[in-house]
C-alpha cells in the first residue's frame, strides 16, 4: 500500500504551547486541512524518525520506528498532543486526527488510515506453573513466557502487532484475547474461542496479527473460560499523543486484581475460593487479610513501588495507566495526597478536564492518568516530612461477589516514594470520602476529544435492540453451569450462551438459516458502515460490568434502578463519553451505540468471569454478508485456512479423553459458557 493511501487528513497546531495550556485553548488555534503531501526538492531524507516515545518506561530501549514515512518527523517530545510531524510543519498526526478514519483503495477494499510503523514480533509461551505472589504459593498457576504477569507487549500508533501463541498448558486449550484493540476487519484475530477461532490445542500454536489503529493501554488474557484468572494476563501499550502534558511514564502499567490460591476452575464448579487477596503488578500480602491457618514462615513480596522525584520548585508529571484485571472485583483505585488527571479511558482519549482523588475501576477498564509530584495536603496536614505514600486499591462492597476483607490493611497495595532508598512503610491516611460505592466514574466528565455525532439507530427497525440480563436456576441445566442469560426482551425461551469450541461462528459466516439457540447470535444486517447498532442492556440480576468487542460504543443513557425497560432519552447526540467497558447497574439499564463499521461476530459478556462461564453473553453478527465477503472460502482465504488448521487440531485432541483435565473420568469435557 502507498504511504500516501494510509493518510486521510492532518491538522495544523501552532508549537510553542506551555506545559499547562489546556487543550481547550489549543484547539483555537487548530484548523482542519486536507492531507497535502509536500513535494521534494533536492534530496530525499533517507527516512523517516525513529525516537523513543514519551510513554516508555524510563530506562527503557524501546523505540518507535517510522523509519517508512520519509520527510516527516516526531514531534512528541516537545508536545505530548502531537506525534509525528511532516516536514512543512503544515501536517500532523496528533491527539486530533480521527483514528478510526478509513479510505476505499481502488479494489474496493477498505483500509484503516493510521501512520505507517513497523511490524512487532512477539512470542507468548504458555506452561503450568507454581506462582508465589503474595507469599503463598498457586500450586495450579498458569502464565506467559515463565513470569507473572506476562510480558509487556509494546508498539507505536501504526504499527503491525504480531504474536505467536504456543500452548504447553497440560490438558488445557487457549485463546488469547486482545482486550480492546478494535481488530478492524480483523475479526478473526479477536482470540474467542467457539466465536472467531477454536481452541488452540496444548502442543499447537496459532499467530494473532492486527494493525495498532489505537493508542493507549490495555491488557491481553486467555478467553478459554475462566483460565486468565489463573495467571495468564499481561499489560499491552500502543503509544501515541496524549490530550495533555506529561513528563516520564515511570513503568510499567498497573495492573490490579484479585487473586486466590486454588484455581478459579474449582471455584466456578462450587468449591470455595482458597485465601483471596489482591495483587498490584503480580505482588500482594496474603498476612493482611485477617486469615488464620498461614504457614508462620512466609516470606511476603515487597510491596509494589513507584518512584517519583522531589522538586516542589517545578514538579514533573508522571503517566500512569491503571488496569482492572479481576476475575469478580471491582476496585476503588487512590494514591494518598496526590490527584489523578484522566487522559484516557479504556482506548478513547479525553480531554483531561476531569481530575479526581480516587477512580472507580470495573474489571476491564482502564484508565491513564496523569499525577503531579506535589503532594496536597488534607486539612490541618503538614506534610513537610513526609516522604512515602500508600497507593490503595480498595474494594467496592456493594457490587456482587466482592465481599471487604477485615480489617484496614488489605486496600494497601503499592507505596509512592520520594526517596528511593527508602524502606519504611508509610504512615499516611486515605483521601476523605473515598466514595467506595458501586457506580461508574461521572460520565458527563469524561470528554472524547475525537468527537462522534451520534443519529437514529439503524437496527431492528430503527428501534434499537434491547437486552435483559437475568438469572434462572433451572432444572435440568442446559449445561451444568448455567445461571445466568444476556437475551433480547423478545426472546421467549430463556437461553444462556454457550459456544461451541469446535464450529466457531467465523467458520460459519456463510449459514443464512437459523442458529443454534445456544450460539446466541443476534444479526445485525442489513445496515452499512455509517448506520448506528443501538442496544439498550437492562438487568434484573445484580449490577455487571458488560464489555463489547470489535468496537468502543457510545454510553447515550444510563438509567438508576426501577427505570422501566424499552424506553430511555440521549443526553447527548454529540460527543457522549465512550469506552467499551461499561457497568450495568441493578435493576437499571445503559443504552449504547456503534457503527456498523466493523463486519464479523463480536461478543458481548459480562466481565465477571464466572458470570461469563454461566452464559451471561451474546454474539452480534455484523453485516454478515459483508464478513463473507472478507473470508469468502477456504480456496482463497488464508485466514479461513488456517482457522480449519487450528479446529481439526482441536478436535483430533479433544476426541480423546485421555487428554482432558479430568482425564477419562470427567463426566463432560465443556461444563459452562466456553468464554
Amino acid at each position: 500500500m502507498l504511504l500516501g493511501q494510509r493518510f486521510w487528513t492532518a491538522l495544523t497546531c501552532l508549537f510553542g504551547f506551555g506545559t499547562d495550556l489546556p487543550l481547550q485553548k489549543s484547539l483555537q488555534d487548530l484548523d482542519r486541512l486536507p492531507l497535502d503531501l509536500p513535494s521534494h526538492h533536492g534530496a530525499r531524507p533517507s527516512r523517516g524518525p525513529i525516537f523513543k516515545p514519551p510513554g516508555a518506561a524510563d530506562g527503557s530501549n524501546f523505540t518507535c520506528d517510522y523509519s517508512a514515512m520519509t520527510n516527516w518527523s516526531e514531534c512528541s517530545s516537545t508536545d505530548r498532543r502531537c506525534w509525528l510531524v511532516d516536514k512543512s510543519g503544515k501536517n500532523q498526526w496528533n491527539i486530533l486526527t480521527n483514528y478510526e478514519a478509513t479510505t476505499t483503495l481502488s479494489d474496493g477494499t477498505v483500509v484503516p488510515l493510521t501512520p505507517t510503523g513497523i511490524t512487532r514480533n512477539y512470542t507468548l509461551n504458555l506452561t503450568n506453573h507454581v506462582i508465589n505472589a503474595d507469599g503463598l504459593d498457586f500450586k495450579q498457576g498458569k502464565w506467559f513466557n515463565g513470569q507473572y504477569p506476562g510480558p509487556w507487549i509494546q508498539a507505536c500508533w501504526g504499527d503491525t502487532i504480531q504474536v505467536t501463541v504456543i500452548n504447553n498448558l497440560k490438558g488445557n486449550g487457549t485463546s488469547i484475547h486482545w482486550h480492546g484493540i478494535r481488530q478492524f476487519r480483523t475479526m478473526h484475530m479477536d482470540g474467542v474461542n467457539g466465536v472467531t477461532q477454536c481452541p488452540i490445542r496444548p502442543g499447537d500454536s496459532f499467530t494473532y496479527k492486527f494493525l495498532a489503529t489505537q493508542y493507549g493501554s490495555s491488557w491481553l488474557h486467555s478467553h478459554y473460560s475462566v483460565q486468565y484468572a489463573d495467571g495468564l494476563v499481561a499489560p499491552i501499550t500502543i503509544h501515541g499523543p496524549s490530550s495533555q502534558q506529561y513528563d516520564i511514564a515511570p513503568d510499567v502499567p498497573l495492573l490490579i486484581t484479585d487473586w486466590a490460591h486454588n484455581s478459579a476452575y474449582e471455584f466456578i464448579s462450587g468449591a470455595d475460593i482458597l485465601y483471596p487477596t489482591i495483587l498490584l503488578n503480580g505482588k500482594g500480602n496474603v498476612t493482611a487479610f485477617g486469615y488464620s491457618g498461614l504457614p508462620s514462615n512466609l516470606t511476603i513480596p515487597t510491596p509494589y513501588t513507584l518512584n517519583f522525584e522531589a522538586n516542589p520548585a517545578k514538579p514533573l508529571k508522571y503517566l500512569l495507566r491503571i488496569i482492572n484485571t479481576s476475575f469478580q472485583t471491582p476496585f476503588v483505585f487512590s494514591i494518598d495526597n496526590h490527584q489523578l488527571q484522566v487522559v484516557e479511558v479504556d482506548f478513547v482519549p479525553v480531554d483531561g478536564s476531569y481530575i479526581t482523588s480516587h477512580l472507580h475501576i470495573g474489571i476491564g477498564q482502564r484508565y491513564q492518568v496523569i499525577v503531579e509530584a506535589l503532594p496536597i495536603p488534607y486539612p490541618n496536614q503538614n506534610l513537610s516530612t513526609v516522604r512515602n505514600y500508600w497507593i490503595r486499591t480498595d474494594i467496592i462492597g456493594d457490587c456482587p461477589d466482592a465481599p471487604i476483607p477485615p480489617g484496614d490493611t488489605y486496600m494497601k497495595t503499592g507505596i509512592l516514594r520520594y526517596d528511593s532508598s527508602s524502606t519504611a512503610k508509610p504512615s499516611t491516611q486515605p483521601w476523605p470520602n473515598l466514595d467506595r460505592n458501586c457506580i461508574e466514574e461521572p460520565l458527563a466528565n469524561l470528554r472524547p476529544v475525537v468527537a462522534w455525532d451520534v443519529t437514529k439507530p439503524s437496527n431492528n427497525g430503527g428501534q434499537g435492540e434491547n437486552e435483559e440480563i437475568s438469572f434462572k436456576n433451572l432444572s435440568p441445566k442446559p449445561f451444568p453451569l448455567a445461571g445466568f442469560a444476556l437475551n433480547p426482551t423478545t426472546l421467549q425461551n430463556w437461553t444462556a450462551l454457550q459456544v461451541n469450541y469446535s464450529d466457531p461462528t467465523f467458520l460459519n459466516l456463510n449459514n443464512t438459516g437459523p442458529w443454534k439457540p445456544s450460539a446466541m447470535v443476534v444479526l445485525e444486517d442489513n445496515l452499512t458502515s455509517t448506520d448506528w447498532i443501538f442496544l439498550q442492556i437492562s438487568s434484573i440480576a445484580g449490577t455487571h460490568p458488560i464489555h463489547l468487542h470489535g468496537h468502543d460504543f457510545a454510553i447515550l443513557d444510563k438509567q438508576d434502578p426501577n427505570h422501566p425497560t424499552n424506553s430511555f432519552t440521549v443526553q447527548d447526540w454529540f460527543n457522549p463519553p465512550r469506552r467499551d467497558v461499561i457497568l450495568v447497574p441493578n435493576r437499571g439499564s445503559v443504552t449504547i451505540a456503534f457503527h456498523a463499521d466493523n463486519p464479523g461476530a463480536w461478543l458481548v459478556h459480562c466481565h465477571i468471569a464466572e458470570h461469563a462461564a454461566m452464559g451471561l453473553g451474546l454474539q452480534i453478527l455484523e453485516r454478515r454478508a459483508d464478513a463473507q465477503k472478507i473470508w469468502p472460502s477456504n480456496a482463497t482465504s488464508h485466514a479461513i485456512q488456517e482457522a480449519n488448521r487450528v479446529c481439526q487440531n482441536w478436535r483430533t485432541w479433544q476426541a480423546a479423553c485421555k487428554n482432558w483435565w479430568e482425564g477419562c473420568d470427567g463426566d463432560v469435557f465443556q461444563n459452562d459458557s466456553g468464554v
